[in-house]
């Protein structure tokens, strides 16, 4: 007697995904793999309020595009969604109907937690580079740093004093000054 076949896992589309009830957890779908992220902690909106400001200034100044923040379903690629924890993008038609592309994406920033780190360093990575997102960052506030992917890059950049970023068209660049802005978080809200 053998062994019972599985059935196998659905692959997830975006309208798979959208039909999830609204229960206060994040779902992204890539290739057909369905991921779920839980509420986020208050040191973890911490961090993306941080980055979201800085990046909020920069391209109000530059008039580049617009920042936003999740939840929000970000359809980069056909039927798959992500919900980067801050990201940057140049206005466009699409963008007004939901649909921002790859190549319309200047910046993915995700602040590492538990129960997301092993995927934002592998699936999500290899995701934003396939499609051909120009930087994707990944903050780790316990290190105090950022891993920078940038377009084609085989490996990561450590930045941990300022940051600088100038995306193509800017007219100045961005500086994050990483110590402090990570000396700004309250103590109590900081990552072990």
């Amino acid at each position: 007697m053998g062994m019972p076949a599985l059935s196998p896992s659905p692959y997830w589309t975006a309208e798979m995904v959208r039909t999830l009830p609204d229960d206060g957890n994040r779902y992204e779908c890539i290739d057909g793999e369905l991921l779920m992220t839980p509420v986020p902690g208050t040191p973890h909106q911490f961090v993306v309020g941080a980055f979201y400001r800085a990046l909020f200034q920069y391209f109000a100044e530059t008039g580049l595009g617009l920042v936003l923040v999740s939840p929000l379903d970000v359809e980069l690629d056909d039927g798959m969604i992500v919900q980067p924890d801050t990201f940057a993008f140049r206005d466009s038609a699409s963008a007004a109907k939901g649909r921002i592309h790859g190549s319309d994406l200047l910046l993915a920033v995700e602040v590492l937690s538990k129960s997301t780190a092993h995927r934002d360093r592998t699936i999500k990575r290899a995701f934003y580079a396939r499609i051909g997102v120009h930087e994707y960052w990944i903050v780790d506030q316990a290190a105090r740093h950022v891993e920078r992917w940038r377009a084609g890059a085989a490996e990561a950049e450590i930045e941990s004093g300022t940051l600088s970023w100038r995306p193509v068209g800017a007219p100045r660049a961005l500086l994050v000054d990483l110590p402090a802005l990570f000396d700004a978080i309250p103590e109590r809200y900081r990552a072990p």
